[in-house]
């Protein structure tokens, strides 16, 4: 039995050009499911389903010589699939698209408003975006079933942000944000299963279970903060560490409209500009200050002129080829010597400010969907590369499958991993620094703290 499923597995192998691999009958069966219908009726001789040739590639396209196996409906057959072989040399390997100019505020010349595009590039796009989405997801799923507690504030509606900032900066730039930071902490470098981790409050996770929502960090990123508008003094002192180690490298420092109102971004704003700190100051505006909306808290809602002496830029947040463009402008701005620059990334939330806020007193669910429906980022990057043939959609459709399959994957970590045991609770207080002792909740408890 075995050899007979060896002999058909490998013929199918060399039918459809995809390893199939079966061990049983049902292995077997699977994998010839995915490329003929077996419950469709017989058809005419002259209409059998065949493998169709691949299309000859276009003259301004890539002849890379790897093959995607699509599987799209027949027509004449209702219910049938054909297979088609096709290239990566069937789709277009660079475009250029359109993007919204910036509003420039002290600035003689802005970004450019077209933005070019590898085929390569958008699935990273979309793979980061989908999966900061699908992490997101999840972490409410978890939320509400009591397994993560505490705060939560969760960055879906926001994903081109995060994504186009890392795409123009370099892994050696360093990023400070507020606590909606799960976004940022995967685009840093950190895994969905160790973010997962540190929510439900695990050993495995990012800062070993102790930090939470909030608190997570990595190399050339610091955190996650849960004191609003904390993170902006910091990262213009973490600027002043780039310009005096004189290593080429920029601070992004971001910040919410909620925070914009406060006394210590300005004296951050004085400080950069005084000392001309390659700082890049970004206001994510999403519209609501937790339940406030900006019209309402803010006498003038132009944030990225708000440092008056600064140069500014206004950026679409919503899409992430714009964001990509903006940041890679406002870096060589930076790198250039010419000091700090402000960015407003107009951006929108669609969960609440945090867990505990249903989001929907103090705006309406039809305002969240219509949002949904004409600005989201990861739809909208996906239509521009279908509408160009830089992709097709049954291979977004494998990358939506493999996310959920990782994020589903990170979630039996997460919630099967033990939490750290007591003795650990005051490591790492020092870093490189010998094991002391620790006053517990009274004098006579003591723990220990280890670097």
């Amino acid at each position: 039995m075995k050899t007979m499923l060896a002999i058909i597995s490998n013929a199918l192998c060399r039918m459809t050009g995809r390893n199939a691999g079966a061990q049983t009958v049902s292995e077997l069966l699977t994998d010839l499911s995915e490329f003929v219908d077996l419950t469709s009726p017989a058809a005419p001789a002259s209409a059998q389903t065949q493998r169709l040739p691949p299309k000859p590639p276009p003259t301004a396209v890539s002849t890379r010589a790897a093959a995607v196996l699509l599987v799209s409906g027949c027509a004449d057959r209702p219910g049938a699939r054909v297979v088609v072989s096709r290239s990566f040399a069937d789709f277009t390997p660079q475009a250029t698209f359109d993007i919204k100019k910036c509003d420039l505020h002290r600035l003689e010349e802005g970004p450019p408003v077209k933005a070019e595009l590898t085929r390569e590039q958008g699935l990273q796009y979309y793979r980061t975006m989908q999966t900061v989405r699908r992490m997101e997801l999840k972490a409410d799923q978890l939320y509400k079933q009591k397994i993560i507690r505490g705060f939560c504030h969760l960055y879906d509606g926001q994903e081109a942000c995060a994504a186009g900032i890392e795409a123009a900066i370099n892994p050696s730039d360093h990023l400070i944000t507020a606590y909606r930071a799960h976004g940022y902490t995967y685009t840093r470098g950190v895994s969905v299963k160790e973010i997962l981790a540190e929510l439900t409050g695990r050993r495995g996770g990012v800062a070993k279970g102790k930090g939470g929502s909030m608190h997570m960090y990595a190399p050339h990123f610091y955190g996650g903060n849960g004191i609003v508008g904390a993170q902006v003094p910091l990262g213009a002192g973490i600027a002043l560490a780039c310009q005096y180690q004189g290593k080429n490298q920029v601070c992004v420092t971001l910040y919410g409209d909620g925070a914009a109102n406060q006394g210590q971004l300005f004296e951050s704003y004085n400080m950069a500009a005084l000392w001309k700190l390659p700082c890049i100051f970004i206001c994510e505006n999403n519209k609501y200050g937790m339940g406030t909306s900006v019209e309402r808290a803010a006498a003038s809602t132009d944030y990225y002129k708000r440092g008056d002496f600064i140069p500014g830029l206004r950026v679409d947040g919503m899409d992430v080829l714009c964001v990509r463009e903006a940041t890679q402008f406002a870096a060589d701005h930076c790198r250039a010597g010419k000091g700090p620059i402000i960015m407003e990334l107009q951006t929108y939330r669609y969960h609440g400010h945090s867990m505990s806020d249903p989001g929907v007193s103090y705006r309406t669910r039809e305002e969240i969907q219509e949002v949904r429906s004409k600005s989201d980022p990861i739809s909208m990057l996906k239509e521009r590369m279908l509408s160009h043939n830089m992709a097709s959609v049954e291979e977004f459709k494998e990358i939506d499958i493999e996310i959920r399959k990782q994020v589903e994957e990170a979630t039996q970590f997460a919630t099967s991993d033990p939490e750290p045991p007591l003795e650990e609770l005051c490591n790492h207080i020092f870093s490189k620094n010998p094991p002391l002792e620790v006053r517990g909740t009274s004098p006579w408890s003591k723990l220990k703290s280890v670097s």
